[in-house]
């Protein structure tokens, strides 16, 4: 087990589901933890709840200008941990351009400028511990869900480049892929979601790696190899298995 105390993480997107649940695993654990979303009374409630030695900066993860200005106004961290999330069920037939580009902004985007708001420091020290957590939908591109999956993708895609350029460093990267999660994000669904999660479990999956220094981590376990075999099927069975209906 990693020794939290003295640490210092800067939780992006942890005001509800599964970021408030990350962070109150940090903060029993011994950690300091600055938490960031958009909503500040969220925040507030949050930082009041917390066991730990704990404070709050809002963020908008789509304005870079605004997340350096809280890299700077929160200053040195050990460890960074992105969970920002929106989500829009959305195939091609009902395209709505301005739900689809916020996914990207805030999914994808929103993870390299808060990565990029900090890696500098984690550079010039040596040391540093950046967590990306993603989905296990980043795998392959799936109907209904195209702007989600893209966005995914780019997440993962961008944690295994930064992996590549660190693997030799102190640094510890780490890309973190849950299944379905109950959140009210998860609510908009209209089907069946197998291995459905509450927050406090899927946060001890994500606490538990957090511990380890292994790069990457997919669950639930048995789910996730469902979501990794696609990756390997060819296209006409993955679009008959997978495709729209």
């Amino acid at each position: 087990m990693k020794d939290w105390h003295g640490k210092r993480y800067w939780l992006v997107g942890a005001s509800e589901g599964l970021g408030r649940e990350v962070a109150f695993s940090l903060s029993r654990a011994g950690a300091e933890v600055i938490v960031s979303a958009r909503s500040q009374e969220r925040l507030k409630e949050l930082v009041a709840e917390l066991p730990g030695k704990a404070s709050y900066v809002t963020v908008d993860v789509t304005d870079r200008a605004g997340v350096e200005a809280a890299a700077k106004d929160i200053g040195d961290i050990d460890g960074v941990v992105y969970l920002a999330g929106v989500y829009w069920p959305m195939s091609v037939h009902e395209w709505d351009s301005e739900k689809a580009e916020l996914m990207g902004e805030v999914n994808f985007l929103g993870a390299t400028r808060v990565v990029g708001s900090v890696i500098k420091g984690m550079l010039a020290k040596n040391a540093g511990h950046i967590v990306i957590v993603g989905s296990l939908s980043g795998f392959r591109g799936m109907a209904g869900a195209f702007a989600y999956c893209s966005g995914k993708a780019g997440m993962m895609s961008m944690a295994e480049s930064i992996q590549a350029d660190l693997h030799k460093t102190p640094i510890n990267v780490q890309l973190i892929n849950p299944g379905y999660i109950k959140t009210r994000l998860t609510d908009m669904n209209d089907f069946a979601m197998p291995f459905l999660m509450a927050p406090e479990d899927a946060a001890k999956e994500v606490f538990e790696h957090m511990n380890t220094t292994r790069f990457k981590k997919s669950f639930p376990f048995l789910f996730s190899l469902l979501f990794r075999a696609t990756q390997f099927m060819p296209d006409w069975l993955f679009y008959r298995i997978f495709g729209a209906r």
